[in-house]
């Protein structure tokens, strides 16, 4: 389905951040509906038509980057966050490309309204020391039993990257266990021994997961239209 966000389609919302992108060579469409390659054609965009097989998202990635030899990192941005910052997708392209041991990336803020931490829809992430993932969930995480410990809840941001050769290795892997529980593809890496570095940022981009986001963003863009 074409979700229509203040007069545009979503996705290109999301194309239209990826283009002011400083670190980024070249940006593409990819997704199994031939109603949206047309929609992206017709904004301009560069679209390819993906198998309707893959399991996940990061499977549909592999195969348009199997036709992309000559780029080392791929940034994969869903298309259901009009909001992502250019700036942020760049840090985590750097990220990449400065540190071929980051294996995976993906971002996170802090969440500050606390009735959204049992909310499904907002995935959670918690990580180590060094800034790499433990774990994601749509349950609360971590579970708050000693409120004198001042957790910060952090939200997992729709947007991943991945150096090339185990972007590849990640689509080898059968979903996993974890990854189908909870639907949450990053989980794969996980289960794997491949744990995501998770860059921090204020700039709170909300995907559209329900009927009242799309609404709540739709009154965002046209605010600053």
């Amino acid at each position: 389905m074409l979700h229509l966000i203040a007069g545009k389609p979503l996705v290109q919302h999301v194309w239209e951040r990826c283009q002011q992108c400083q670190a980024v060579d070249e940006v593409i469409i990819a997704t199994d509906h031939a109603g949206i390659v047309d929609a992206a054609h017709a904004f301009g965009a560069k679209a390819v038509l993906t198998s309707p097989d893959h399991p996940s998202g990061t499977d549909r990635i592999a195969e348009v980057a199997h036709t992309l030899p000559e780029f080392d990192t791929i940034i994969n941005v869903q298309g259901d966050e009009p909001l992502i910052s250019p700036a942020l997708i760049d840090r985590l392209a750097l990220a990449l490309q400065a540190d071929q041991k980051i294996r995976m990336i993906t971002a996170a803020a802090p969440l500050i309204d606390s009735a959204l931490v049992a909310d499904p829809n907002i995935v959670k992430v918690v990580f180590d020391v060094n800034g790499d993932s433990l774990y994601f969930s749509r349950s609360p995480l971590p579970f708050v039993r000693n409120a004198a410990a001042h957790t910060q809840h952090y939200r997992h941001l729709g947007i991943y990257g991945f150096q090339r050769d185990f972007l590849h290795q990640f689509v080898k892997w059968p979903p996993s266990c974890l990854e189908q529980t909870e639907s949450l593809e990053q989980l794969r890496a996980l289960e794997n021994g491949v744990r995501l570095r998770v860059v921090l940022t204020d700039d709170l981009s909300p995907g559209v997961d329900t009927p009242e986001q799309a609404l709540a963003i739709e009154k965002q863009l046209q605010a600053t239209a």
